[in-house]
């Protein structure tokens, strides 16, 4: 806890409370007793509090100002950048809804998200006006196959789905028993094990042409089973095979990527020459494709072999189709 945020915890308690002791203070800041007395005097000399130490009580307490004192106000305090995303992400996929869907139920949670971002006495439009979160390439899914899914995936009951393959052009009719969903790259995804594959596969919502929950109870399928299978690699698309992706990237693309987390379990360093070498597990190499081809010729794929020939292949077709 910072010191702005300890200033907020004493104001929230002398706020709260006729009296409040040193021990008191200690023990809800978790912090020394000179600590304390400087966050006192702080706000005492700094900020014009008007506390006073109460000797009947044995506790600082606010005292009524006197007349033409200064006024007293804390320093503004905002979110730390993760909770801010997160109140943002979600005010904004509320604002996506249609206005029919769950109105008069999200309603309160609206408002009660437009309270919390005006935390600190800011007012929640110019919040939004000032800080956004941008979200690119959202496919839109059907609401009712959405609401049908979610039903199945909490009820634990099987699904028929209609399943437009992109790649390939066609449309397929698969039996699954849904497992969890899952909010990846701004789209959503079923995790599910098919019963004609009689294996575990994503499906992506908005490539479900139809959906039809079956009355027969859903395949269990453990949580490790699950984490191992589509967790063990790079991406959302996964299998069971797992490859190590060795990249090498350039000292100027080095002072970005090296901030950023691809995988958990990735391997990583610096090399003399200011370069990034990054190691990091795949399955499917769908995904890790196109992150890797967006660096351009400042990333060097190093291994495994498919991986380097995937890359290649993918670099000459483009290059075919711009001659």
């Amino acid at each position: 806890m910072n010191q702005t945020q300890r200033l907020y915890e004493i104001d929230q308690l002398l706020q709260t409370r006729r009296a409040v002791s040193m021990k008191q203070f200690m023990e809800k800041l978790e912090v020394s007793r000179a600590t304390v007395k400087r966050d006192v005097e702080y706000l005492r000399d700094r900020l014009n509090a008007p506390i006073v130490w109460d000797r009947e009580q044995r506790g600082y307490k606010f005292d009524v100002p006197l007349a033409g004192s200064p006024p007293y106000a804390l320093p503004g305090m905002w979110f730390r950048p993760e909770e801010a995303e997160a109140l943002l992400t979600m005010q904004a996929l509320l604002g996506s809804l249609q206005p029919e869907l769950l109105g008069e139920h999200l309603a309160p949670l609206k408002s009660r998200l437009n309270a919390l971002i005006g935390h600190g006495g800011n007012n929640p439009g110019e919040v939004a006006k000032r800080i956004r979160v941008i979200h690119l390439g959202a496919r839109r899914a059907d609401n009712k196959h959405f609401q049908v899914v979610a039903s199945a995936v909490l009820t634990r009951k099987r699904l028929r789905i209609l399943y437009y393959k992109r790649l390939k052009n066609v449309a397929y009719e698969r039996d699954v028993s849904p497992q969890r969903l899952v909010f990846y790259r701004d789209n959503w995804y079923l995790d599910a094990w098919c019963h004609l594959k009689n294996d575990l596969r994503s499906f992506a919502l908005d490539a479900m042409q139809s959906v039809a929950l079956l009355n027969e109870n859903a395949k269990e399928i453990s949580d490790e089973k699950l984490d191992g299978v589509l967790k063990s690699g790079y991406g959302l698309h996964s299998n069971k095979k797992v490859e190590w992706a060795k990249l090498r990237f350039t000292p100027e693309r080095a002072r970005w990527v090296s901030l950023e987390q691809w995988h958990p379990k990735q391997r990583s360093r610096f090399e003399k020459d200011g370069s990034y070498s990054l190691e990091l597990p795949f399955n499917n190499e769908r995904d890790l494709l196109m992150d890797i081809l967006k660096h351009g010729d400042q990333v060097e794929v190093l291994g495994p072999p498919r991986l380097v020939e995937s890359i290649r292949q993918t670099l000459l077709q483009s290059l075919r189709k711009m001659s």
